[in-house]
């Protein structure tokens, strides 16, 4: 078992082992004593792999389950998801006293812990992640959100779990394509903040070393968060690839996944990053080999003004300007505050007409 404290504002563990899953209710227990109930958020995949095992762990805990999933995918991360969570939560009267469970991958994480920051005013809240997107990623560090019309994740909360479960034997249900995705991350964290990391992917398999690796990222993660934890600064650097990722998975109508979106979007800003001469060929040539090796895409199938207007309506634009995060060398990567009116350079420099 590998347990890594977050000393957010809320402080938390993340706990990495397998067998996790069949100790949810004890741990859960643990961080939340005074719990009756646990509204138990999952997918309708999820719920049929996993729902059964969660649910009869939180009974042995003393915990009563009320479980409620929803149709799986990006496009089911929505207002309308998030207040059916509130209603369901509200009829089973979930209280202040209770716990929420997300189960599953991003999108579930995201959804439950915005159903958890908003229910009440706040209720706890536990993330068990499933995919390994989700894991290095997503489950830690208390962004919480839903996707509008208007983008993606824009209506959200700042909002850190009581404890984060990663149980990799989970892993052995998931999708090759959502494995890749987790992939695409863990490539970003390498890349962004350990050269070690990155060489490592090169020679070694995420599959022959997940739980290292899990580990590596989510200490990373833990780095960040602790040095900005509501994304004001340093903490974006954790978006690199996912401003022009982001507009890869809205121009497709959210038919790619998240993962293949940020692998987009690094190879882009690698090539626009090589061509103004701030990242050495060598780097960018390794960087969209190493995607390219995970099986994940590099290339932009949509027109550049159309990505163009996905980027502009994306969290990370401050009106007449936006903050991107581009890579300097393998391991460092630097933000940059540059104007609206320019990103449509880096894109056609990035490869996208």
């Amino acid at each position: 078992m590998n347990k890594i404290h977050i000393p957010a504002g809320k402080p938390y563990d993340v706990l990495i082992g397998r067998g996790l899953l069949a100790e949810a209710g004890e741990r859960i227990r643990e961080v939340c004593p005074g719990a009756e109930k646990a509204f138990l958020i999952a997918d309708d995949r999820v719920a049929e792999l996993y729902g059964e095992r969660v649910t009869e762990s939180l009974k042995a805990a003393g915990l009563f389950p009320v479980p409620f999933s929803f149709p799986h995918g990006e496009a089911h991360k929505t207002v309308a998801t998030w207040s059916e969570a509130l209603e369901a939560m509200c009829a089973a009267r979930i209280t202040r006293g209770d716990v929420l469970v997300a189960l599953g991958g991003g999108v579930t994480g995201d959804l439950g812990g915005f159903a958890a920051a908003a229910y009440q005013r706040g209720i706890d809240y536990i993330q068990i992640p499933t995919t390994l997107l989700a894991m290095v990623d997503s489950s830690v560090g208390g962004k919480t959100a839903v996707d509008l019309k208007g983008g993606k994740n824009q209506a959200g909360a700042f909002y850190q779990p009581r404890a984060v479960l990663c149980d990799p034997d989970t892993l052995e249900t998931l999708p090759e394509e959502e494995y890749r995705c987790g992939c695409a991350e863990i490539i970003k964290y390498g890349m962004i903040g350990s050269g070690e990391l990155f060489r490592s992917l090169e020679k070694t398999p995420v599959r022959d070393q997940v739980e290292r690796v899990i580990a590596a990222c989510v200490e990373m993660k833990r780095d960040y968060v602790m040095q900005d934890e509501f994304d004001t600064g340093l903490r974006m650097m954790l978006n690199f690839g996912h401003t022009f990722g982001h507009a890869c998975e809205a121009c497709s109508g959210f038919s790619i996944l998240h993962g293949q979106g940020v692998a987009i979007g690094m190879a882009i800003m690698a090539r626009a990053a090589a061509a103004r001469g701030i990242l050495r060929a060598e780097d960018r040539d390794a960087l969209i080999g190493l995607i390219r090796a995970y099986g994940l895409p590099t290339e932009a199938s949509w027109p550049a003004e159309r990505m163009l207007e996905a980027c502009l309506t994306d969290k990370k634009a401050l009106g007449s300007s936006i903050r991107i995060v581009v890579p300097v060398r393998i391991g460092e990567c630097r933000i940059e505050k540059i104007p609206s009116a320019q990103l449509g350079d880096w894109l056609r420099e990035g490869g996208v007409r």
